[in-house]
């Protein structure tokens, strides 16, 4: 009862939780477990066993049966069929039952025997005058239909078996002519075209069968043999017998007397021949009878009810470069042109065919032209089904699809699904019908995979100018718009959509297509005939565009802009196509509106508020300053949206914190200019061409010399840098010196021919770029107003016809002329040259290699004028433009530059062209010594203010700013607020003699108490125009 010590008899304690017992039942289940399973896997065994060995035997019995029927067949008619007469082709011979039943397309004799029965069968026919039906079926064939029938489809399909099994061994013979009949593989194909003789009464049970047997898969393999084997012999020229068997059973399917039952779509004619690389070269005649508008029909719809969603089945048995539904879709388009050319092609197809094609172009991945002419998205990679990999065409058939869609397609096309829609807009409340909306799906679908996959400057012409597509598209978005309806896609154009707005597949075609209309219009055109549209539907347009492209880049989550780069055709837009179509149609309509802004510039038709988002508030701008942000992405795509007032407080907030980041890294560091007034350029471009770009972002203080070789007076606080720049950016302009030319409205440009008086010009141009970025930089306004195609560079933009006028008017006249003259162009004796003359001497360049032998016609005349307009405008001052975007970017960033357009680029630049406002000076001026706004000089003063002309008002301003011309928006943004102190203190004589004085770096101006106003008025006049530099401050 006590303890002892031993500890063997402690009671076991199981650490897991668990007894012995559970422990020994869980082993126990888990055996018994396994050895079910180990019975249940001895019972397929067993089971698998025998039915293998039925097989086995039941194979050996069938081949015991076949060669006894064999032998027996050979007794009878002989291994050559010797014993064979017209009579053993009937119902109650057993010559074709033995053959049918024995024959093994493995066997070689047997293959011999079905070329020589083959051989006996034409030649029966032709001797009984194409008595197919006697031949087979006796004088009464109704009783022995269903065997006729059985027996000649199992022939037929043996035929095909034997050549598909012996392709190679006959390869050298498959593209052989009917006329070349001693060829079994010719022997056999001509039985077949016999066989199935539409005509026939066992035609459509036979066709039916091969269909059911996969033939075309077998057809592939022995095409692709022949395509593999180019030393193959035969006619080309002539329709060989396989084309002939083809075009044959091609053409039996889907006509009227057929009944075959519909064929899997993986082993269909499309999916099987149709992705053949080139098939159409190898058979022309079969294309040739595809291209028939029943055909066509009948395939397209059949390749629409199963393409999208078998894509993947697709055969891919070729190589990486010849992906099947590429094929497809080149093989497809190549007919495609024939087809809808037809008289009686129908709405349907064209419908069918666009949702086709659509689904095809999709997959491709971007095709670029190896002439490397275009530029469009860059390669990507490519999704079919699930599976990404990087995918190149093979360059020929990337140029069979390109070359399919040419004018005469897409013409073909329009004119096919826009035939009976009305290109003029009726009522505005009438909702667009069913037929009306199919038709844009289709045409938008088609073109919107288009754009985004194929080179598209070759076809945009055709678009723009020889179809009804921009009226039609034009007329459907207005009448949409104005109910407020925008129809959903059909069913077959859904899938590029999803659940997202109707309007934007229309916008993603009507804006690059009616963009590249107003690239080509002229002025005439677009303001005094209206074309394309009206003013008043451009106006429209414009609240449709502004609407549509705020929802897109604001409203919609998923819409986040795209800035800088055309819409690529990648891999992740496969996978998310909504997201990709809102990203291009905020691409497309950013470039029209921002194309229209120009427009508008050029001579207004619209209020430039009709530009601006009604959403944008001060939380916009507040986000818009910050990088990163949606606002921010905003103003770099579509910074139209925005008032220019709102964009230039965002422009001088960046340019501030700039300035406020390098002052304070550079408290230190002043550069120090000493400039010479009579050498003023020279003595700039020497020390400003010695600074780095991050000295050029610092201070520069400035001391000049008079021309007595002495320092002025006067400490450089701002004022003295101001006034430099406003002389320097004067002297360095100027037309005299030989850089810059006028136009007729004194618009400056660079001149062509710098190089002739500036040895070192280019360097200059660079010189110049730099002072007007730094003059923007610091928010010094000059007064150098630049012509808008040049300030164009600035923004890297190109230019086009309707910016000549603005620096030749009379080239521009001519050359509008020319475009619509009615006569013979040729006639006139032009050719593709254009003749420099620059001081009098005369050189001549080609405006296209071999320019001088081009005659200008009247089809080529529209690029002769622009490839003009393009010498004049961007050719001849591109390495001085080139030079001076160098020196610009600086000190100014190409984002900062792109919020603005030319017309306001320029405001930016020289400030408004209105008079001085005098009223906003005195509004937000302030006073110190003892004046106050309501004191007697200070009425006095300003009333002399106001009597200035405005050449002398601005006189004012640069004596007392520095600068002649105000800050751009207003008086209220001067730093510092302009001041007007007293001079003295006490009145004197001696005090009332003295000049007005003033301090530019504090925009100060010191102003005696005179006792008149014709004394103040003198005496400030005098300040102003004495040219004294600033030993009067």
């Amino acid at each position: 009862m006590f303890f002892s010590g031993d500890p063997t008899s402690r009671k076991r304690v199981d650490m897991g939780g668990r007894s012995s017992k559970e422990r020994d039942r869980q082993k126990v289940l888990e055996q018994t477990r396994l050895e079910r399973n180990r019975r249940l896997w001895l019972r397929r065994q067993n089971s698998a066993a025998l039915k293998i060995q039925k097989y086995f035997r039941g194979r050996k019995v069938v081949e015991a049966e076949h060669a006894k029927v064999r032998e027996h067949f050979y007794q009878t008619y002989g291994k050559r069929c010797k014993n064979v007469d017209r009579h053993c082709f009937g119902p109650d011979s057993e010559f074709l039952r033995q053959l049918i039943f024995f024959f093994d397309v493995r066997n070689l004799n047997d293959i011999s025997v079905l070329v020589e029965t083959c051989r006996l069968l034409v030649n029966f026919v032709q001797d009984c005058a194409g008595d197919a039906v006697g031949l087979f079926a006796g004088m009464d064939d109704t009783p022995n239909h269903s065997l006729v029938a059985y027996r000649l489809k199992r022939f037929s399909f043996a035929c095909i078996q034997a050549i598909h099994q012996n392709r190679n061994q006959l390869k050298d013979q498959l593209l052989m002519t009917l006329e070349e009949s001693s060829a079994s593989t010719t022997i056999l194909l001509q039985a077949l075209l016999l066989l199935l003789d539409p005509k026939l009464p066992w035609a459509c049970k036979a066709v039916g069968y091969l269909m059911q047997r996969n033939v075309f898969s077998l057809f592939r393999e022995v095409i692709l043999t022949v395509k593999a084997n180019i030393n193959a012999r035969g006619s080309f020229g002539k329709i060989s017998a396989l084309e002939r068997v083809l075009a044959l059973v091609i053409s039996h399917v889907g006509q009227s007397p057929c009944i075959c039952l519909n064929v899997d779509s993986q082993w269909s004619f499309s999916s099987q021949i149709l992705t053949i690389p080139f098939i159409w070269k190898l058979f022309p005649y079969l294309k040739k009878v595809f291209a028939s508008w029943s055909l066509t029909l009948y395939y397209t719809n059949q390749m629409t009810l199963c393409v999208q969603n078998h894509a993947n089945l697709l055969p891919s048995d070729i190589s990486n470069e010849f992906p099947g539904y590429a094929c497809l879709l080149g093989n497809i388009l190549e007919t495609a042109g024939a087809a809808l050319s037809q008289p009686d092609c129908s709405f349907e197809m064209a419908l069918d065919l666009a949702a086709v094609t659509t689904f095809l172009l999709d997959a491709l991945p971007p095709i670029k032209l190896s002439s490397r002419e275009s530029s469009t998205v860059g390669e990507d990679d490519m999704i079919i089904g699930d599976e990404i990999g990087e995918l190149v065409l093979d360059s020929n058939l990337e140029q069979q699809i390109i070359s399919a869609i040419d004018s005469r397609f897409l013409l073909q096309l329009a004119n096919v699904l826009f035939g009976g829609i009305s290109a003029i807009c009726g009522s505005h409340t009438e909702v667009p019908d069913d037929k009306e909306v199919a038709a844009v799906a289709a045409a938008c679908s088609f073109l919107h995979v288009t754009f985004n996959t194929l080179p598209i400057e070759r076809i945009m012409t055709v678009l723009a100018y020889r179809t009804e597509l921009v009226p039609v598209l034009w007329n459907f978005i207005k009448r949409c718009h104005h109910n407020q309806k925008w129809s959903s896609l059909p069913e077959r154009f859904s899938y590029l959509l999803g659940d997202a707005p109707g309007w934007l597949l229309p916008l993603s075609v009507f804006c690059p297509v009616y963009k590249h209309m107003l690239m080509i219009v002229d002025n005439e055109e677009f303001y005094e005939q209206e074309k394309p549209l009206s003013l008043k539907d451009v106006r429209c347009l414009i609240v449709i565009l502004r609407q549509a492209l705020w929802q897109l880049l604001w409203v919609f989550p998923s819409a986040h802009p795209s800035t800088g780069k055309s819409i690529s055709n990648t891999s992740a837009h496969k996978r998310h196509p909504v997201e990709a179509i809102h990203k291009r149609v905020g691409t497309v309509v950013s470039e029209l509106m921002s194309q229209l802004q120009d427009w508008n510039n050029r001579r207004q038709f619209t209020p430039p508020s009709d530009f601006h988002a009604d959403g944008v508030n001060d939380y916009f701008i507040s986000q818009a300053v910050m990088e990163g942000t949606k606002a921010h992405d905003i103003l770099k795509q579509a910074p139209f949206l925005i008032p220019f007032t709102s964009r230039v407080k965002i422009f001088t907030s960046q340019l501030a914190s700039v300035r406020q980041r390098q002052g304070a890294h550079a408290v230190f560091t002043r550069n120090r200019f000493r400039i010479r007034r009579d050498h003023i350029l020279e003595d700039a471009y020497n020390q400003m061409s010695a600074l780095s770009e991050e000295d050029l972002k610092g201070l520069i203080r400035v001391t000049f010399v008079n021309e007595f070789g002495v320092e002025e007076a006067g400490i450089d606080g701002g004022g003295i840098f101001k006034d430099f720049m406003e002389n320097i950016t004067r002297a360095a302009f100027d037309v005299q010196y030989g850089l810059f030319k006028e136009t007729a409205d004194h618009l400056l440009y660079p001149n062509p021919g710098s190089g002739m008086i500036h040895e070192q010009h280019l360097q200059f141009f660079h010189f110049l770029g730099t002072l007007l970025a730094k003059a923007m930089f610091e928010g010094i306004l000059v007064d150098i107003p630049f012509a808008t195609f040049f300030l164009s560079k600035l923004k890297q933009k190109y230019n086009y016809l309707n910016d000549l006028p603005s620096l030749d008017p009379e080239l521009y006249r001519h050359l509008i002329f020319l475009k619509h003259f009615k006569g013979d162009i040729s006639e006139l004796e032009l050719y593709f040259v254009i003749v420099n003359n620059e001081y009098g001497e005369q050189t001549e360049e080609e405006l296209l290699p071999g320019g001088k032998n081009i005659r200008v016609t009247n089809e080529n005349v529209i690029t002769f004028i622009h490839l003009v307009s393009n010498h004049r405008l961007n050719f001849q001052i591109r390495q001085q433009s080139s030079h001076f975007l160098r020196g610009f970017q600086q000190l100014m960033q190409k984002d900062w530059i792109d919020m603005f357009n030319e017309h306001e680029l320029q405001l930016l630049i020289l400030g408004s062209l209105d008079s001085l406002d005098v009223d906003d000076l005195r509004c937000n001026t302030n006073y110190a010594g003892g004046y106050h706004s309501d004191h007697y000089v200070i009425d006095m003063f300003w009333e002399v203010l106001k009597s200035f002309s405005l050449e002398n008002q601005k006189k004012f301003l640069k004596f007392v700013t520095g600068c002649s011309r105000g800050p751009l928006l207003g008086f209220k943004y001067l730093e510092p607020l302009f001041c007007i102190q007293r001079a003295a203190g006490i009145v004197s004589e001696e005090t009332l003699d003295r000049l007005p004085t003033s301090a530019t770096c504090m925009n100060l101006l010191k102003l005696p108490p005179y006792r008149s106003k014709e004394q103040l008025e003198a005496k400030l006049m005098y300040a102003i125009t004495a040219d004294a530099g600033f030993d009067l401050s």
